[in-house]
C-alpha cells in the first residue's frame, strides 16, 4: 500500500458495477484491495482488477475473513455486489468501519424478513409466506391465494423467478424448480401485484436513494420498459414519464420503506409496482442498482461508485442533484432466449449506432459464448441514447432493435436468427 493514501476493500462478485468501474470510480480516494470469493466470474475478472490494486481471495470462514481485513487496516470496507453485502456489513462491524448493520444487511437480502419488517411496521401488507419445500405449498397457497409469485429468498436478477395463476402450474413447476435447485434453496410466495395499464412503459418504477444518518436523499425515480415474461428487465430511462403527483407518493412509501428497514447508509435501490391502489414495494435493496452508475456517469457526470466509497470511508459528500438537462436519457438491454444455446453471430451494431438518439451500444457476450437459457434477467447487450422526450425514444429504438440480429445455435442442431426486437418482444416475432 501507498504510505499516506488510504485504503479501500472492496468486496467483489458479479454485481452492480464493473470491476472497471470500481476502479476508475475508487481510484482517486485512495488503494484498493480487492476481496473476491471462488467464483468464476470473480476469477475470470481477476486480471481487470489487478490493473487497479491488489486481488486476495477471502477465506471462507468468518473468522477467517476479519483476520484477513484487519490485517489489511483498511479505512473502508464496501461492495456493490448483492451476493457481498451481507459479508460486507460483518467485516465493516468487525471492524468498526460505515456500512449496513450486519441486521440490516440481513433483512435487506432476504425477502421474506424484508416482507414481515415492512408489514410489522405498517408500511406494506404484501401477503407473503416462505417456502422450502414442495411440501410447504398447501400453506403458503392458504396465507398467500393466487395469482402469486415464487422467487428466491435470495438473489436477484430474475433467477428462478415464476408467476402462478392456478393450481395446476404450482403442481407442475414446484417439483421442477426444487429438483434444480441447491439442497438448501428456500424461496417464498407472495401476492402477485397487479399494475395499471401502462404500456409503451413498464407498470413498475424503481427509486435510486443515498441513505445517510441524516436522512434519506432520493436521487431519482427511474422509469421502466414492459418486463419480458416472466419477470425480466429490458431497460430503464430517466426522467419517469409519471405525473408529480404519482412521484410524491412513489418516494413518500419508499422514505418509509427504508425508515422501517432501519437503513441508515449508503446506496439504495427500491422497486415498486403501480397499482390501481397506488404504489406497491416489490423490494428493496441494498445496495447500487444495476447499470445505474453507466447513467449516471453518462448523463449527469456523477459517479455514483465514488459516492458509494466516500461514504463507507466515513465521509459526509455533497449529494448531488441529478440534471437531465431536459432529455429523456435510456438504457436497453436485449435478452438472451430462455432456452439453452449458443451464441454465433452478432450482426447490426454498426446501423443501430446510425440511429439518431442512439449513443452507443456494448456487446455483454461474445460469439461462441454457451447461454443456459431460463427466466433469469440475462442481457446480451447495452443500447444506451439519449432523445428529447419520450416519445423520440420508444422511435428510436422501434427503428434501432431490428437492425440488430443474433444468431443462436441449439442442442437439436438448429440455428437461428433473430432480431433484438424480437428478444425483447418489440415485435411479433418474438419468442
Amino acid at each position: 500500500m501507498s504510505a499516506g493514501r488510504r485504503t479501500l476493500a472492496v468486496l467483489y462478485d458479479d454485481g452492480a458495477a464493473s470491476a472497471g468501474e470500481i476502479g476508475v470510480g475508487l481510484a482517486d480516494l485512495g488503494d484498493i484491495v480487492f476481496l473476491i470469493p471462488p467464483t468464476p466470474h470473480a476469477e475470470l475478472l481477476r486480471p481487470v482488477m489487478e490493473n487497479f490494486g491488489a486481488v486476495v481471495a477471502l477465506t471462507g470462514s468468518a473468522e477467517g475473513d476479519i483476520a484477513l481485513v484487519r490485517g489489511l487496516v483498511p479505512d473502508a470496507v464496501l461492495t456493490y455486489s448483492e451476493r457481498m453485502v451481507r459479508k460486507t456489513a460483518e467485516l465493516a462491524a468487525a471492524l468498526g468501519l460505515s456500512s449496513h448493520t450486519p441486521d440490516v444487511a440481513a433483512t435487506v437480502t432476504d425477502k421474506v424478513r424484508q416482507r414481515q419488517v415492512l408489514r410489522d411496521a405498517g408500511v406494506d401488507k404484501v401477503r407473503s409466506h416462505p417456502l422450502c419445500s414442495p411440501q410447504d405449498w398447501p400453506r403458503a397457497y392458504d396465507a398467500v391465494g393466487l395469482p402469486a409469485i415464487i422467487k428466491p429468498v435470495r438473489g436477484g436478477g430474475s433467477r428462478d423467478t415464476y408467476a402462478v395463476t392456478n393450481a395446476a402450474e404450482a403442481e407442475d413447476l414446484l417439483p421442477r424448480l426444487f429438483q434444480a435447485s441447491a439442497p438448501d434453496a428456500e424461496y417464498t410466495v407472495e401476492e402477485l401485484l397487479q399494475g395499471v395499464p401502462s404500456a409503451p412503459y413498464g407498470d413498475y418504477v424503481s427509486v435510486e436513494s443515498v441513505c445517510t444518518p441524516q436522512g434519506v436523499r432520493h436521487l431519482a425515480v427511474t422509469g421502466k420498459f414492459p418486463l419480458l415474461e416472466p419477470f425480466r428487465e429490458i431497460g430503464s430511462y430517466w426522467p419517469s414519464h409519471l405525473p408529480a403527483s404519482v412521484l410524491e407518493e412513489v418516494t413518500e412509501l419508499t422514505t418509509r420503506a427504508l425508515d422501517a428497514l432501519g437503513v441508515r447508509f449508503g446506496l439504495t435501490h427500491t422497486e415498486l409496482k403501480l397499482t390501481p391502489d397506488g404504489p406497491r414495494i416489490i423490494e428493496v435493496n441494498g445496495r447500487l442498482s444495476g447499470h445505474m452508475n453507466l447513467m449516471t456517469r453518462r448523463v449527469c457526470g456523477v459517479d455514483l461508485v465514488r459516492l458509494g466509497g466516500l461514504l463507507a470511508l466515513g465521509e459526509t459528500p455533497e449529494i448531488p442533484e441529478l440534471d437531465f438537462a431536459g432529455q429523456v436519457h435510456f438504457l436497453f438491454n436485449t435478452m438472451a432466449p430462455v432456452e439453452p444455446c449458443r451464441l454465433t453471430g452478432i450482426q447490426g451494431a454498426t446501423e443501430v449506432r446510425q440511429v439518431d438518439g442512439i449513443t452507443g451500444i456494448r456487446p455483454y457476450v461474445r460469439p461462441g459464448a454457451e447461454l443456459p437459457g431460463g427466466v433469469m434477467t440475462r442481457p446480451l447487450d447495452v443500447v444506451w441514447g439519449s432523445c428529447a422526450d419520450h416519445a423520440s425514444m420508444l422511435d428510436a429504438l422501434a427503428r434501432a432493435l431490428p437492425r440488430l440480429t443474433y444468431t443462436f445455435s441449439y442442442p437439436d442442431g438448429t440455428t437461428r436468427e433473430l432480431t433484438a426486437a424480437a428478444l425483447t418482444g418489440t415485435s411479433e416475432a418474438a419468442s
